[in-house]
């Protein structure tokens, strides 16, 4: 597994699914309006993985993002202090891992989709994302994923 850190970012899929994450190559994370996951958005560097949990109405993890810039200012929150990330697509999961699924995993009772259900971004312990990872019947690629468009676009927002 790379070094670095990794995290848990959602979206609902009817606003900016991971299939249009893949297809637009990458994207600023932005709309986030929560001190908390606002100050995880501050603490990614580029090269994190993110687990991408599709809430509402998939309630599943289906796939990894890759942090790709530094954080900064949410360009949607003009004069604001809030803050994005760009990220991009590294793999999409084989096989989705539910939220049920999730619940029903003795060693993810501490994770952060549980613990800290309301946050749109937080931190994943290493263990958890592996663990993720092998539920969902995928694996890193060993390349980096192909070289994401140039200018990210803020996605839709909720």
């Amino acid at each position: 597994m790379a070094t670095g850190r990794y995290w848990l970012i959602k979206s609902e899929p009817s606003v900016y699914a991971y299939a249009q994450l893949e297809a637009d190559g990458r994207t600023a994370w932005t709309g986030v309006r929560n001190f908390e996951a606002r100050n995880n958005l501050r603490a990614m560097t580029p090269g994190d993985l993110c687990l991408y949990y599709h809430s509402n109405e998939d309630k599943a993890v289906v796939g990894v993002a890759r942090v790709l810039s530094k954080p900064g200012a949410d360009p949607t929150a003009p004069g604001e202090d809030w803050a994005s990330v760009d990220v991009g697509p590294v793999v999409a999961f084989t096989t989705p891992v539910t939220l049920a699924t999730i619940k029903a995993t003795p060693a993810l009772k501490d994770f952060p989709l549980l613990t800290r259900s309301r946050l749109s971004v937080t931190p994943s312990p290493v263990e958890h994302f592996e663990l993720v990872l092998k539920m969902g019947q995928t694996k890193l690629p060993k390349a980096p994923a192909s070289k994401p468009k140039p200018k990210a676009k803020p996605r839709p927002q909720p």
